[in-house]
């Protein structure tokens, strides 16, 4: 799949992702180790997108199981199709068929809708499984996904026990909400990503918002970088700092002053509080 680490970044790099070493090691041994990838950090640093850069570096497909209070094993595996076997019970009504006929055929695969979490076990070919926002579920979910990802196989009533016909390479993301037990991190290769560099996040914006003046680029990314030193209820994010790169082309400006950024401040902090302390200060971090 990968031979090297080198192959890695420079795969990842023509999906747009750029990665350093650290982060590049780290998807190298989930690939080859066939163990999931628990990424945690800040919100918008990136950790999805390296997902989906993943699966286009691999050339495969990418299941993503969204998280959320409340999420429970029935809907990340499997749901019956209730209209079609509805349809079917009156069919079998209509033939005088008995219920423990009926019964028999509507708990079968001809009903049976795969959610994310089998449908990346069942897949044929490898895939790219993202369990995004984990942090976001109940303690007993992550039980679940700890045993179904140990074993690659679930078991539903139903049906049996279903096995991985492929092991897919699992991502799980976290913006550290709550903090997870020991054996799923035990069971993880742990990586953390955090806001970048100033380097870092001007390449970013070069790749991602072609044709960007250099200069207007090198000012926005350090006004983006002196806002994250300030005490926000939200720092802004990369992927917020490139909404606003692309707002300041479209607006075909060329460098910063202090009105505009005044003007288009919303687009990089989302609560009027961190608004209001950013304009108190406006002078002082616009480059």
């Amino acid at each position: 799949m990968f031979g090297s680490m080198e192959e890695i970044k420079s795969k990842l790099t023509t999906q747009n992702y750029l990665v350093n070493d650290r982060v590049a090691i780290a998807v190298f041994l989930a690939v080859k180790l066939r163990k999931p990838l628990l990424i945690e950090g800040p919100a918008g640093v990136g950790k999805t997108e390296l997902a989906k850069a993943l699966s286009g570096a691999m050339n495969t497909e990418l299941i993503r199981l969204q998280c959320y209070e409340g999420l429970d094993e029935s809907k990340a595996l499997f749901e019956w199709n209730y209209q079609k076997q509805l349809l079917r019970i009156q069919a079998n009504h209509l033939t005088d068929k008995s219920w423990e006929e009926t019964k028999a055929n509507i708990f079968s695969e001809e009903f049976f809708l795969a959610r994310p979490l089998l449908k990346a076990i069942q897949a044929k070919d490898p895939v790219v499984l993202l369990v995004d926002e984990l942090d976001k579920s109940d303690e007993e979910f992550e039980s679940f996904l700890l045993e179904a990802l140990s074993d690659y196989q679930v078991s539903i009533p139903e049906l049996g026990t279903v096995k991985a016909r492929s092991i897919p390479v699992v991502i799980m993301t976290s913006n550290n909400y709550r903090d997870f037990s020991d054996a799923l991190k035990r069971r993880c290769i742990h990586l953390y990503i955090d806001y970048p560099s100033f380097d870092r996040e001007l390449a970013i914006v070069r790749i991602k918002v072609p044709g960007i003046n250099e200069v207007l680029a090198q000012k926005l990314v350090g006004f983006v970088q002196s806002l994250r030193k300030m005490a926000l209820k939200k720092a802004p994010s990369i992927s917020e700092t490139l909404d606003w790169a692309r707002t300041l082309v479209i607006l075909g400006v060329d460098t910063l002053d202090e009105e505009l950024v005044m003007n288009t401040l919303n687009l990089l902090l989302k609560y009027q509080q961190d608004i209001k302390k950013a304009e108190e200060r406006i002078g002082g971090l616009v480059p």
